[in-house]
């Protein structure tokens, strides 16, 4: 009986240097450089609007961060052997314990996600709180000093 998800020893190349992403690397670089020149022309160049160019570039070397983010996450190595196939494929180890948890997981969860599906017969009121009531009141209390002469508050009903 032969496996149908088996694991090929897959050789990864080995990058020297900046790593894989080379281009997020160089932007990253290329926005540092470009932040700090232009920070230096607003502190150095004597101009009258000198805060823009400041402000500016260390907007420009702040934006920089995405790129290092960007190079950074995308150099990171996870063996292959730690990966997992998201289209139903799961590592060979994870056969015994592993397999009972998430069918129990699974079963658990479709149990309770079926329970709180709504259907004509079992609507629920605002949280869950029974079927709503068909005759709601309202209760206003104001202040009835215009109609009569006595500072008492009125209540009123009104039915919808």
């Amino acid at each position: 009986m032969s496996n149908p998800a088996q694991v090929e020893a897959v050789m990864e190349r080995s990058y020297r240097g900046v790593g894989r992403c080379k281009c997020s690397f160089w932007f990253a670089v290329a926005h540092d450089i470009l932040g700090v020149l232009i920070m230096m022309v607003g502190v150095f160049g004597g101009l009258a609007i000198h805060d823009l160019f400041i402000y500016g570039g260390a907007i420009v070397i702040f934006l920089s961060l995405i790129w290092w983010v960007f190079w950074f996450s995308g150099n990171i190595d996870v063996p292959p052997e730690e990966l997992e196939d998201d289209v139903g494929l799961v590592k060979l180890r994870n056969k015994g314990l592993g397999r009972v948890v998430r069918r129990v997981s699974n079963q658990l969860s479709s149990g309770i996600r079926n329970s709180l599906r709504k259907n004509g017969s079992t609507r629920e009121g605002p949280a869950g709180m029974g079927p709503p009531n068909s005759e709601t009141s309202l209760f206003t209390i104001y202040d009835g000093g215009t109609a009569s002469s006595s500072k008492q508050f009125v209540r009123e009903t009104l039915s919808i």
